[in-house]
């Protein structure tokens, strides 16, 4: 009876993630496919338009609009429909918690060099995080409430969108030769993932 237990949570273990992913991105793709069709089918004549064509646009859409950022006139251009998202009462909060989660999972407004091992104090304990502000920046509130030679790391909890932002002195750090995503996963999966070090293949 314990085989028959054990060989169904490794079982599950391995189909249920495979079957969350296939219907998220399946209720996604589904999703862009609906709203957009309707467009794609006014602009062009019934029988040009094929199933798919959608989501092919909507790609090249985020592509043409990914690389337009490059300029300052663009990128403000893009930037002003979330700022009026951000003022108006209601959507503020929905908006702003999703555009973080995003960008949290992305790495987004991690530069590189910034994943650090913080030692506690008093303690052998040491915990992976992400350094987000130094002290002394000019102009930048969470920094000026930090002293020159402190840092704000944000130390994410494993298996829960979200974490702290502890300030700890630049003594208690020490730089790990990893990428802030791959931090991001690794401490958010507990470390229970299949990634493999740096260099190692098997």
């Amino acid at each position: 009876m314990r085989i028959i237990v054990k060989s169904l949570l490794t079982g599950l273990a391995i189909v249920l993630p495979l079957i969350i992913t296939i219907e998220l991105l399946r209720w996604l793709l589904q999703l862009v496919e609906t709203s957009l069709a309707p467009l794609f089918q006014l602009a062009l004549p019934a029988s040009w338009y094929l199933p798919g064509m959608a989501i092919l646009g909507f790609m090249l859409l985020c592509i043409v609009i990914g690389y337009s950022t490059r300029w300052s006139g663009f990128n403000w251009l893009w930037q002003l429909p979330g700022k009026i998202m951000l003022k108006l009462p209601g959507t503020s909060q929905i908006y702003g918690m999703l555009q973080d989660i995003i960008e949290l999972m992305s790495g987004k407004n991690f530069a590189d060099g910034s994943v650090v091992m913080v030692k506690l104090p008093g303690t052998e304990i040491e915990l992976i995080g992400i350094i987000t502000k130094q002290g002394g920046q000019t102009n930048d509130r969470m920094s000026s409430l930090m002293q020159d030679e402190q840092l704000a790391v944000f130390i994410p909890m494993a298996y829960n969108v979200g974490g702290y932002t502890i300030v700890v002195p630049r003594s208690c750090t020490r730089n790990l030769d990893m990428k802030p995503a791959e931090a991001l996963q690794l401490t958010l999966s507990a470390g229970l993932g299949s990634n493999k070090a740096p260099g190692k293949t098997q």
